[in-house]
C-alpha cells in the first residue's frame, strides 16, 4: 500500500505543478533562457481604443459661425480680504523693504523648521524638552489659571497688551 501512494505522488520534473497550473512554456525556449507570454487581446483593445477616439474627433461637427452664441464676460469681485490686503499693499511706500522682511521671514522660519528637526532626531534631546515644556505648562497653569484672582490678574494683563498692540483705547 505505501509503494502505491508513493507511485501516485512521483510527478516527472518535465510537468511539474505550480499553484495547481502547468508552467508555460513554449517548445522553442531553452532552459536557460525564460520568455514572458504575450498578451494580443490588451494590444489589441488598446490599439482599437485609441482608433476609436482618434475616429471620434475627425467626426465630431463643429458649429457654424451663425449658431454659436456670444459668450458674456462674467466679472467675479474678490473676497473682501483680497481688497483688504492690496489696499493695504498700495498704501505702502517701501514695498522693497516689506519684501525684503517677509522673504526674510519665510527663510527663518524654513530655517528654525529645520533646526528643530535635527534637534528632535537626536536621542536623548528632544525627551528633555518635552518633560520642560510640560513642566513648564503645568507651572503656568498653576500660577494663572487655577485660582480666580490670578486668573482675573491674568485676563487683565492680556487685555492689556492687546489693546497696546491693536491701539485702540
Amino acid at each position: 500500500m505505501a509503494s502505491t501512494s508513493s507511485s501516485a505522488l512521483s510527478i516527472s520534473s518535465s510537468s511539474t505543478l505550480v499553484d495547481g497550473k502547468a508552467p508555460r512554456q513554449s517548445p522553442a525556449s531553452s532552459p536557460q533562457c525564460v520568455s514572458l507570454p504575450t498578451r494580443p487581446w490588451k494590444t489589441t483593445a488598446f490599439c482599437c481604443k485609441i482608433a476609436y477616439n482618434v475616429m471620434a474627433m475627425a467626426t465630431t461637427r463643429e458649429a457654424p459661425p451663425a449658431e454659436v452664441a456670444p459668450t458674456e464676460l462674467i466679472v467675479v469681485e474678490p473676497p473682501e480680504f483680497v481688497k483688504t490686503i492690496q489696499e493695504v499693499w498700495d498704501k505702502v511706500e517701501d514695498k522693497y523693504a516689506v519684501s525684503s522682511l517677509a522673504f526674510a521671514g519665510v527663510v527663518a522660519l524654513w530655517g528654525s523648521t529645520g533646526m528643530i528637526l535635527a534637534i528632535d532626531k537626536l536621542p536623548l534631546i528632544s525627551g528633555i524638552l518635552e518633560v520642560v515644556g510640560i513642566g513648564y505648562t503645568g507651572w503656568f497653569a498653576y500660577k494663572n489659571l487655577v485660582f480666580r484672582p490670578d486668573r482675573e490678574a491674568f485676563l487683565r494683563k492680556v487685555k492689556e497688551t492687546y489693546s497696546e498692540i491693536i491701539g485702540s483705547g
